[in-house]
Order: C-alpha cells, then structure tokens, then sequence
C-alpha cells in the first residue's frame, strides 16, 4: 500500500458521508429535504441500530435521565403513543415486565387514535383522550391514578408557523387538563410545545397546579427545531383546585 506524505489514504470509509437525495417526479421540494435530513440524522441512524421505533426515544431518554420520572413503579399513561418509542422507554424504566428483581413493577399505558403496533410490556388502546369519560376510562386500565402524564404529540403542519404554534399549545392545553383529572398526587406530566409566545397561560397554569415547572429542549431536539419540553413535577392534586 502507498503512502504520500506519510498520510494514511485507506481511511476513507471511516467518514460518515451524507446522503443526498434526488427530487423525484411529484415529490415537493419540500418532502426531498425532509427525507434527506432522515437519512443523515445521528438519532434515526442510532434509533434503527438500537430497535427504537423513532429519534423521539432519545428525547424523553435525556428528559428522564435528568428529571427521574421513570421508576420503578410508577403508572404512566403516554398520549398519542404513536409509534410507540416513548413507550419502549418507559417500560424497562418502570420495571413493566417485572424483569428486575427487587423492584417496584410498573405499569406502561399508551393511547392514540390510530393503532399502534404491540409494544412488550405496555398496554396499548386506541382512544381520543379529549372524548367524554376518557379520563375515568384510563384509570380504570391502570387501576388508579397515574404517576406520569407525558405527550409528545404535535397537531399536523399547516405551513404557517404562528397557526402550528396555536394549534401545538391547544394540543398541550388539553393534555394538561387530562393529566390533571388523572394524576396522582405529587405526579408527573411532560408535554412537547412549540415556542412561539402563546405558551403563557399554560405555563401560568402549570405553575399553580405542580410544585415545579421546567422547559427543556433536549439535545435530541433537532438545531433548527422551535419545539421545547415543559416538565411539571409534583402535582399539587386537590390542593390547586
């Protein structure tokens, strides 16, 4: 093998080299970045190595790891689960499979409109959480009050920053009214936002009902992403009302 310079010039598969894709007949523009970003993003890469159903798994792994919702135990109910790797977190996290001997076991519910393929050791159902009596419905599955609400849902893109703002804080409005109809007292929820200004009323709210409140953009996150995490601990329970 030759050598220039005293460089090595074998090292060249070592580089990750990025992946650029054609705009196909019909495709916007728009969806050939997006798909192009897909398949040079760390986090989709590690997610399909590590059997995560998506890059989200990494977001609530790194809001977990510092904030320590996840425990042996605990009940947590996952809004619009969809595809489920918030889930896949959370039951190792909770010991849902009873596999840690010593440990509390807990219990994984997710819920979504749309099925969602099984998930081992979570109890999956599809529901509309904002519908009349979804909240009694829910705690009749896990045979109580939850200790953890979280969301990762996001309302489908208009294109208009502002109206996608607006429609994200609704969307975490309602899950934070559900979350306080089914916690438990000193319980958690975590919800996605998106900043943009409108977010004051839920905060406000938020910071009545729960002990702490904290807003996190994890490092999974994408860079040129507006979305953000709040992070509400010790729900006050009766005591706010």
């Amino acid at each position: 093998m030759s050598r220039r310079g005293g460089k090595n010039t074998s090292g060249r598969g070592q580089r990750d080299l990025k992946v650029k894709v054609k705009t196909a007949r019909g495709r916007k523009p728009s969806s050939t970045r997006w798909l192009q970003r897909q398949l040079n993003d760390p986090y989709v890469k590690r997610a399909r190595a590590e059997g995560y159903r998506g890059r989200a798994a990494y977001k609530i792994m790194e809001l977990d790891d510092k904030y320590r919702f996840l425990v042996p135990g605990a009940r947590v109910v996952d809004l619009g689960c969809a595809p489920g790797g918030w889930c896949q977190v959370a039951v190792p996290r909770v010991n849902a499979l009873a596999d840690r001997p010593g440990k509390a076991q807990g219990f994984v519910l997710g819920i979504d409109l749309q099925e969602v393929e099984p998930i081992p050791g979570a109890e999956i159902h599809q529901l509309d959480f904002m519908d009349d009596g979804a909240d009694d419905q829910v705690k009749a599955w896990l045979g109580g009050a939850a200790d953890v609400v979280m969301s990762d849902m996001a309302a489908a893109s208009s294109g208009h920053k502002q109206t996608d703002h607006l429609r994200i804080i609704a969307l975490c409005e309602a899950a934070a009214e559900f979350a306080f109809d089914v916690l438990d007292e000193g319980g958690t929820f975590v919800s996605k936002v998106l900043e943009g200004g409108a977010e004051a009323d839920l905060q406000k709210e938020l910071k009545r009902r729960f002990r702490k409140v904290a807003n996190v953009k994890p490092g999974a996150s994408r860079a040129d992403s507006s979305e953000k995490f709040v992070i509400a601990t010790g729900f006050r329970g009766s005591a706010a009302d």
